[in-house]
Formats: structure tokens, sequence, C-alpha cells
């Protein structure tokens, strides 16, 4: 995937190809190659929270009970479910391997609405390691973790927070695509196709369901701020920070962003993917060599995307995604 070149035809130059390449995968290619784009046929489990919420996790388990089978465990991103076309992509390379797999949801994403007053944000590293912790005292075997886009940067949060106790949770960790300097991604989010096209489809819901939250718990934030917000400055101001216990935008984007951590990062194997043509992630913020820990891989192909990555003949296929980076979890099992 580091050397990852689009189909022909999907293939371009700059900012069109970019958004070409998300979407499309996004919308019309299959998850595989050879079925068709169905659900997938997850079982599902609600887990009760510490703070007396609740989570559901899906789980797609392998077809045979083999002992000491791997477990990957794949967070969405930003309003994303075990449905998105990148976790069925997984979830599909996963059961062909003979893995288990489980898509932990994030609050209010699993299609029911969660019951504190509080949702999911960027940088809750607490959240992850609850997660992890449970999953690692029920599976027997090694566990590795993909984390996409916003829960890529969650992941890499939770592992510069757990440092060498993360590699009692898991073998090995990948962010894919993960807006690591938020900042730089929400500006990026909030001029052009972008701000017309993904911030507006992002904000229609996470607002819809900030005003649920406010429903269920008024006098949560300032109503009038969050209904006038229209980029992710203006809502995390009126919405994510206070809700969360940041005290602004400024504040809530410094805590959480992954990048400036990512030096620290010595006792997991990290693999953090970037396209250089993200549309929300801008190439000059993907971080460098020197950067890094020692135990981070950088791909940073010029094409591909946010979480497009497309091959094969059109419509095309999203499957050599999980593939590469299956490939590259199989090493450090």
């Amino acid at each position: 995937m580091q050397q990852y070149v689009a189909p022909l035809w999907l293939a371009g130059k700059g900012f069109v190809a970019g958004n070409v390449q998300t979407i499309w995968p996004a919308v019309a290619s299959r998850v595989h190659p050879d079925r068709r784009n169905d659900p997938v046929a997850y079982q599902r489990e609600r887990w009760h929270t510490p703070d007396q919420d609740f989570i559901d996790v899906d789980r797609f388990p392998a077809a045979s009970a083999r002992e000491g089978r791997p477990l990957l465990v794949l967070f969405h991103g930003l309003e994303g479910s075990s449905q998105s076309h990148y976790a069925r992509a997984f979830a599909l390379w996963a059961h062909a391997q003979g893995w288990d797999y489980a898509v932990p949801h994030f609050r209010g994403c699993s299609g029911e609405l969660n019951l504190a007053p509080r949702t999911y944000y960027s940088g809750d590293h607490a959240e992850i390691d609850w997660i992890l912790a449970r999953l690692a005292q029920e599976h027997p075997g090694p566990i590795v973790a993909v984390g996409i886009s916003l829960g890529g940067n969650m992941l890499m949060r939770w592992a510069q927070e757990a440092g060498a106790s993360a590699a009692q949770r898991v073998r090995a960790a990948v962010a894919v695509c993960s807006p690591l300097d938020l900042e730089a991604s929400a500006k990026a989010l909030s001029r052009g196709l972008a701000g017309r096209l993904y911030t507006r489809m992002f904000l229609r819901t996470l607002k819809d369901k900030a005003m649920a939250k406010l429903a269920q718990h008024p006098g949560l934030c300032d109503v009038q701020a969050l209904q006038a917000s229209h980029d992710f400055y203006t809502y995390d101001n009126a919405f994510t920070a206070p809700v969360h216990g940041f005290a602004s935008t400024e504040d809530y984007w410094a805590r959480c962003s992954a990048k400036p951590h990512l030096r620290g990062l010595k006792e997991v194997p990290v693999l953090l993917l970037n396209a250089r043509n993200d549309p929300m992630v801008p190439a000059w913020s993907l971080p460098t060599r020197s950067e890094v820990g020692p135990a981070v891989t950088l791909w940073q192909p010029h094409e591909g995307g946010h979480v497009g990555f497309p091959a094969g003949r059109f419509p095309g296929h999203v499957a050599s995604l999980p593939e590469s980076v299956g490939q590259w979890l199989h090493q450090h099992l």
C-alpha cells in the first residue's frame, strides 16, 4: 500500500483525484472483488460502561474455534459504524484469515442514542483503554487494532498514554488516514469543496445527535451556538469541547492531536497510513520520519484519497486496503 497507484479509470492529479478516490469507493466500489456489497451479519453485544452508559460491539467470529486465533479490533471513523465500507472490507479479510473480528461503536454510533451526557471525541484514549482491556480479558489469543480516520487518532492517543503497558493489550496498531493534527484537518475541511461537501455531511448528523443529547440533558451546552455552528471549529467550540471537559476548541485540538506525541511510540509496532492526496488530511501536516518514534512505520502513498484506495476493474473494490494492512499486521504476530 505504500506504493499504491490508483487504477487508470480513477487516476488523476491534484484535489480532484483525491476527492474522487475518496467518494467513489465509499458509495460505489465493492468491499470485495468477488462478493456483492451485502451487509456483514455481525453478532451484536451491548456492553455497560463504568459511567452507567452503554456501547454496542459488533463481532464477526472466525468460522472455526482454532486455539490462539488472533482478534482484529477496528475502531471506526467519524460517524462511521460496523457497516461502513472499510469496516465490511476488514471483516471479510479477517474472516478469510480465520481471525475473530470486532467493531466497538463509539457512543451514539450504533443506531441508538447513548444515555450519558457525553458522546465521543477524537482523543478519548480512556474509552479505547477500557474497550481493549475488556477484550484482552475475554480473548485468549493475540489482539491487533486498526483505527480508521478519527478512530486512528484515538488509537494513537491511547498508545501514547498507555506507554509500555500498551504491549499488554495489543501486538500491533494501525491508523489509516487519520487526522493526527486536528487543527490542520479541521482547517482543510473548512475550505472549498471539502467544506461544502464533507463538513456539511458530517455536521448534519453530528448536530442532530447533539440536539437529541440536549433533549436528554437540558443545559448541556449553548443550544444557539450549536445550531449556528457551520464548521468544525464552531461545532467543537459549541459542543465537543464543553461537553467533554475542554476549555475551548483550541484546547481540545491541542490536547487530543496525536502528532505531537508520536516520538514517544516505542513499545508497540505502529503503522501510520496516509495518502498524500487526502482531501481531509493535508499532506503538509503528515508526520515525517524525524517526528515519530522507532516503533512507527510510515506509509504515505501519493494517491488513495481518504480511506479510499480503490483497486481493480470498474467499479472497483476496496479489498486491497485490509489486505495490505493485514499483511503488515501478520508480521507482528
